[in-house]
């Protein structure tokens, strides 16, 4: 199969999952379903950028928040990520694309995502910087001291 068959075959390999889970009113509810529901080489890229943050935070939890894999401390969503038909959507907040304006200049990005084409490499070290920098931000905003109306 040719570079083009085979992008076509992902592409509607990907669009039959999407109408699969749309017509059974089924959503994935953890990671491994929502990886495993994507193109093979998609998982592939997905389950080493899953792989990139749980050792960058390994002390954070994962979910699906908002359709997404998630990556939280305790309720606080500290990165997102995707699968699309020609990227990988990471986000992680406004703040943590501004921090990284400089090394995400090559890539298509928006307030508070970024897109990494499936066909380039993975920058995963730049990843785990940024997860490291949310995590960071995390812990400052909980050392803060919280206004006398939010406390319990």
């Amino acid at each position: 199969m040719c570079n083009k068959e085979q992008k076509f075959f992902n592409l509607f390999r990907f669009y039959c999952v999407l109408f699969i889970f749309d017509t059974m009113n089924t959503k994935p509810t953890n990671i491994e379903a929502y990886i495993a529901s994507l193109p093979l080489a998609t998982q592939k890229i997905l389950q080493s950028v899953r792989a990139t943050i749980q050792a960058a935070a390994p002390q954070a939890t994962e979910c699906i928040s908002y359709a997404m894999p998630t990556f939280k401390m305790d309720k606080h969503a500290i990165i997102h990520f995707a699968g699309y038909a020609g990227h990988i959507g990471l986000y992680p907040a406004p703040i943590g694309v501004e921090a990284f304006k400089q090394e995400l200049s090559g890539y298509k990005s928006g307030k508070g995502s970024v897109q990494f084409p499936l066909d380039q490499p993975m920058p995963l070290k730049l990843i785990a910087k940024i997860v490291k920098f949310r995590l960071e931000e995390y812990k400052q905003q909980q050392s803060l001291p919280k206004p006398k109306s939010l406390k319990k």
